[in-house]
């Protein structure tokens, strides 16, 4: 099934959305908010998809869907997370600066903790600093688990997965080198992250969903030009399960917790990239300088993931670049 979020209150209201996003039922009685569905995970999904049949079967009609009125599925999550589980990115960063990757790398994800108190909606716009701060997309997938014991194994983190959607993890190039080099983690260098319209249950991948990855192309657009379409589940060293296992390694996750991937990064450079710094790093390596410019107001973004038949699986992350008029 799919699940959407309504621009309403803090937390949105709860929705059940048809498989082809175009109508969506309302489910007060069941779950108000997509977290109080989260957290009563046992008796609320059944009766979710009890409205999910009936929506495709068209025993309800409910009413249309406008992705501009819905909120991020949790417009505000108890932990966000992010990995970066395509190694081959990582390994790229540090070539383009002349820096040895650790083999640790390989065997033991990288994660950060991010915010989560404002997750962007599809369609919220991404306010720009100045030019300086270096502003960039991120493409990636994401979980959304269920509660999570403390020390749990990968077979236990898996069966704890409860939704996937799509994020945009906005990062700000230009700051991160001086934060990391404090030894401390990200703060300035990451603002709001943006969702998909829509998370879906694993279910709803089919065959696409294996081995805990997705195996599907996501395609991002600036400027309704292809920046890049990598597979999700190339070249992805560290499946969703492992993610959840090691943030649970020493401590529980609550249910609503939410996990990326990471950018999406093939070691095919035709499927293109998922972030402008990934380009430049490789303009860096082949030509000795980087070329692509990072974001300016009046761009825009378009992440998306489609199906084998060429159906949008999450509806897409359609974002514009606007300058900054707070005068903070």
């Amino acid at each position: 099934m799919k699940l959407a979020s309504l621009r309403e209150g803090r937390d949105g209201r709860l929705v059940v959305v048809r498989a082809d996003l175009r109508r969506a039922a309302s489910v007060d009685a069941i779950a108000d908010t997509l977290q109080r569905a989260l957290d009563d995970w046992e008796r609320c999904a059944p009766q979710l998809e009890d409205v999910a049949a009936q929506l495709r079967d068209g025993r309800i009609e409910g009413f249309p869907v406008e992705p501009a009125l819905l909120a991020a599925p949790l417009p505000r999550a108890f932990q966000w997370l992010d990995a970066s589980a395509y190694v081959n990115h990582v390994e790229l960063v540090r070539r383009a600066r002349g820096a040895e990757m650790p083999e640790s790398f390989w065997s033991d994800p990288l994660m950060y903790q991010g915010a989560s108190d404002v997750m962007l909606g599809a369609h919220d716009p991404i306010v720009a600093g100045p030019p300086e701060w270096g502003l960039d997309f991120e493409a990636e997938v994401a979980v959304v688990t269920g509660d999570v014991a403390r020390g749990a194994d990968a077979g236990s983190a898996a069966s704890a997965i409860r939704l996937l959607m799509l994020v945009d993890d906005v990062s700000l190039r230009g700051l991160i080198p001086a934060e990391l080099a404090k030894g401390f983690g990200f703060v300035h260098g990451k603002p709001p992250t943006a969702c998909s319209p829509v998370a879906v249950t694993p279910d709803e991948l089919g065959s696409a969903w294996r081995g805990g990855r997705v195996h599907l192309p996501l395609r991002v657009l600036r400027n309704d030009t292809l920046f890049g379409a990598p597979d999700a589940g190339t070249d992805m060293t560290f499946d969703f399960p492992t993610l959840v296992a090691h943030a649970a390694a020493t401590r529980p996750l609550s249910a609503g917790t939410i996990i990326g991937s990471g950018t999406v990064s093939n070691r095919d450079r035709a499927c293109g990239s998922c972030c402008i710094a990934e380009r430049r790093m490789l303009e860096q390596i082949e030509a000795g300088a980087p070329t692509t410019p990072f974001l300016q107001p009046g761009e825009r973004v378009r992440i998306e993931m489609c199906d084998a038949a060429g159906a949008s699986v999450f509806g897409a992350i359609d974002q514009r670049v606007e300058a900054d008029t707070s005068g903070a």
